[in-house]
């Protein structure tokens, strides 16, 4: 998976909503207006707006009444982003930021950072599943260090 590069400039609000229409089609199977306007706390009439913008870039089709579909280059970037967020949220709960914090705070950076700072978090993610008796380590001098302070 690709960790980062997104060709198209899109708007952070824009990848959120591709972010999102992705979670839903995961779940669900497709993304029906009503969901994705669920899932981002936004009204419909906000997400049908976003939709045609998204549908005009070529990255969705957007089906009056329906919702949503990718198109390639659409899914591709929405697997991008995702990608990036839940690398960069399994990165925060490893080191010990609360659920809610982390998932806050991998949507603000998930946009932010440079690709070969999460391929890099990625390979340390994956160094650490390798051996958990060293993560799980590490996990507890961080505590200990909270602790302390």
């Amino acid at each position: 998976m690709e960790e980062g590069y997104i060709a198209k400039h899109l708007s952070r609000k824009a990848e959120d909503y591709l972010e999102a229409i992705l979670n839903v089609t995961l779940e669900k199977g497709y993304a029906r207006t009503k969901d994705v306007a669920e899932q981002l706390g936004l009204s419909p009439s906000s997400v049908v707006e976003m939709f045609r913008k998204l549908d005009s870039l070529g990255l969705v089709e957007y089906r009056r009444y329906e919702g949503v579909v990718f198109r390639p280059e659409g899914r591709r970037i929405a697997e991008v982003i995702k990608y990036r967020h839940d690398t960069l949220k399994k990165f925060l709960l490893l080191i010990g930021v609360s659920d809610k914090v982390a998932e806050q705070d991998a949507c603000f950076m998930e946009h932010e950072l440079n690709p070969e700072t999460v391929r890099r978090i990625r390979l340390f993610l994956e160094t650490m599943d390798k051996d958990p008796t060293f993560c799980h380590q590490l996990q507890q001098q961080i505590e200990q260090q909270i602790l302390k302070k």
